[in-house]
């Protein structure tokens, strides 16, 4: 939870490491001659439809492109022959491309050429009004600072890796006696074995349920461990061995925790051969129950491997990368296996233009994916990229052992490559259906509420609060790539002359410190529209506001005091009863309208709604938390300290109260059903 919008911090031109900037002098009268349609080019990809076509550069116009061949022939009288890292920047200083080369010198003069050069280089050439170079001692280290300049500063003539979160790992600690399993993101300071990367949090959440049911291995907190004084729920449903109340000993659960450190670390054959093993013991021994165990444990297991798939027979790690484009669109699949295990797939969408090859595009895109992650051992592809040799140099040099980058052509590696190949052909048709889909959806909006223009930026603004306490605001984005969740935000209510619960100056409040922060970081009109390296613009074209005639006037007042003209603004007001479809359409200066019940242009606003209402409900709750957590249960209505001591020691901690259900929580003793119900109610305010 923020007090305000987060927004991502400026990032510094300056290099990370290498000799100091060369900085070369612009040429004169720089960018005067460049067509600004021409230079417009920061438009996402994956946001137009495949038969759009980019404007294209006139290459008649001598002038434009003699402007950036006069700057970068500066550049190579200036450039070193040994490698480095150059970046080239338009007259604003927003940096339109990076690049590695063995030789600077060499490279910056094949771009000062007058002819054939292709039209995206053109476009760059034509842009360009300054060049900067660092030097590094080798071509490996140029790789690898040209991989990190990219994924910082996102020039929008290379190709872009995006979505770049972290991966989920898998940790079974090793700072505590009974070691607990779980996920783990960010950075590995925790001792313990950590296994990984999976490809997905879903697939980290279903290994670990598996693994509970196959080892028994705890996954409570520490505090939530040494609090309890009988077993939680999952030792009654066999998810874990009781360690906290001495369910099993000290050794049998180091044995249950050995067990399954052996199985991720690729040992599974054994582990289940000791575990049939045992089972038949158990049951020569007419031990049927502990033989039954021993049976459950086994399935776990095989549930494992059989969600994971398809798994490599002589293959103990690699990353297995495919490329496929179509309509003017680049499609990476990435598989990762571990320990001769598939730990899941992923598809990436990179930003590049449209002209680059599926080669050219895969080589960008494994600099920038490696950045911040451990490379396995092998590293396979579907293309043969240009630097195959240098990327495993820089790959072997950054994890300490030795990494193979190739391109199979035969056995179970080029199986492996021809399934991820045939995955990445099924994303990308996923995904230009939903384009096209989300496109027609915006035409619609477009004509049903007559906006100026078809919006690429669209804000939802909602708030949550229960009589006026814990009040959140929250702002919601969608674009024509769907629900841009990395640019959703959230606002703390926190103006002291505010009346507990108008609704109408929390939103008041809310768009005006959105839109302040937003008019002094980022301008509005045509440069809004040319933000370098953006995907979507930073201003709206559209902002919905979930409320009425009231919501509507409150967001107008904020607009005019901000003298904000060029955004369009609608409220959505639920029907009577609240039911779905039925919505009332408020606009500035119009009637209030309602589109047909089955119209899909009013489910893509409804979707659009409930997403802000999904999002601002979840903040409030997590909001509401902390502070219950903070105050105990002195919050509820007649939860007394006598009551409050008799739920604690009945459940053991806070959070196992919130779970608990209304039947479980009038089983403690002091507690009535009337009781029960209303501390059921505080913490599920929308049950029922």
């Amino acid at each position: 939870m923020t007090n305000d919008t987060t927004e991502t911090p400026e990032k510094s031109d300056e290099p990370s490491r290498g000799s100091p900037v060369a900085e070369l002098p612009a040429a004169d009268g720089r960018g005067q001659d460049v067509d600004p349609a021409s230079l417009q080019n920061d438009e996402d990809e994956e946001s137009r439809l495949p038969d759009q076509v980019d404007d294209q550069l006139d290459l008649e116009n001598e002038g434009t492109l003699a402007t950036g061949r006069a700057a970068i022939e500066r550049a190579v009288k200036l450039a070193p022959t040994s490698p480095g890292v150059y970046r080239m920047l338009n007259a604003a200083s927003d940096v339109l491309y990076v690049g590695k080369a063995k030789s600077v010198k060499k490279r910056l003069a094949s771009y000062a050429r007058p002819t054939g050069h292709p039209a995206r280089i053109a476009r760059m050439i034509a842009a360009t009004a300054n060049v900067e170079i660092v030097s590094t001692s080798t071509e490996t280290e140029a790789l690898l600072l040209e991989a990190n300049l990219v994924k910082q500063l996102r020039p929008r003539f290379n190709v872009q890796l995006r979505d770049d979160k972290s991966f989920p790992y898998i940790l079974i600690s090793g700072d505590h006696w009974a070691p607990q399993i779980l996920k783990h993101r960010g950075a590995q300071t925790r001792p313990g074995r950590y296994y990984g990367p999976f490809a997905s949090v879903g697939a980290v959440n279903r290994t670990i349920t598996a693994l509970q049911r196959a080892f028994l291995v705890r996954s409570c907190t520490d505090a939530f461990f040494e609090s309890r004084t009988r077993p939680c729920l999952l030792y009654q449903i066999k998810r874990c061995a009781g360690p906290c109340t001495q369910e099993i000993d000290f050794s049998g659960y180091a044995e249950l925790v050995r067990e399954a450190n052996e199985f991720l670390s690729g040992r599974s054959r054994a582990v289940k051969e000791e575990l049939a093993a045992e089972m038949e013991k158990a049951s020569n021994d007419l031990a049927f129950e502990r033989a039954a165990l021993y049976r459950d444990r086994l399935a776990a297991l095989s549930a494992i491997q059989s969600q994971q798939g398809i798994n490599p027979r002589t293959l103990d790690e690699a990353d297995v990368f495919a490329i496929h484009q179509e309509g003017g669109y680049s499609c990476v699949e990435v598989f990762f296996f571990r320990t001769g295990q598939n730990w899941g797939n992923r598809a990436y969408f990179p930003r590049a233009d449209k002209t680059v090859p599926p080669e050219e595009v895969l080589g960008s895109f494994l600099a920038q994916f490696y950045d911040d992650k451990p490379p396995p051992r092998f590293v396979l592809l579907s293309h043969t990229i240009e630097d195959e040799a240098l990327l495993a140099e820089a790959l072997s040099v950054k994890s300490g052992h030795k990494v193979e980058v190739s391109t199979p052509q035969r056995g179970e590696k080029k199986e492996l490559v021809t399934h991820a190949l045939t995955n990445a052909r099924e994303a990308l048709g996923r995904k230009l259906a939903d384009t096209a889909t989300q496109n027609r959806l915006l035409q619609g909006l477009t004509t049903a509420l007559a906006l100026p223009r078809v919006p690429k930026r669209i804000e939802v603004y909602d708030n949550s609060h229960i009589q006026g306490t814990n009040a959140v605001g929250a702002m919601i984005v969608a674009g024509q790539d769907g629900f841009l969740k990395n640019q959703y935000r959230k606002f703390n209510i926190k103006s002291e002359g505010l009346t507990p619960g108008d609704d109408y100056a929390m939103m008041r409040e809310v768009l005006r410190r959105r839109f302040k922060r937003l008019l002094g970081d980022v301008p509005t009109g045509d440069a809004a529209l040319l933000a370098t390296g953006e995907d979507v613009p930073q201003w709206p074209d559209l902002v919905i506001i979930d409320g009425g005639q009231g919501q509507l006037n409150a967001a107008r007042e904020i607009f005019a005091e901000l003298d904000l003209k060029d955004v369009s603004l609608i409220a959505v007001a639920k029907g009577p009863d609240r039911d779905a479809g039925r919505e009332t359409l408020f606009m500035p200066d119009r009637k209030p309208m309602k589109l047909e019940l089955r119209d899909p242009v009013l489910y893509f606003i409804q979707r659009m709604r409930d997403e802000a209402h999904r999002f601002v409900i979840g903040s409030h709750r997590k909001l509401r938390k902390k502070d219950i957590r903070e105050a105990g249960l002195q919050e509820i209505p007649g939860i007394g300290p006598s009551r409050k001591r008799a739920l604690l020691h009945h459940f053991g901690t806070l959070k196992e109260i919130e779970r608990a259900s209304m039947a479980d929580l009038g089983k403690v003793p002091g507690v009535s059903a009337e009781s029960a119900r209303k501390i059921f109610e505080f913490f599920h305010p929308n049950a029922g």
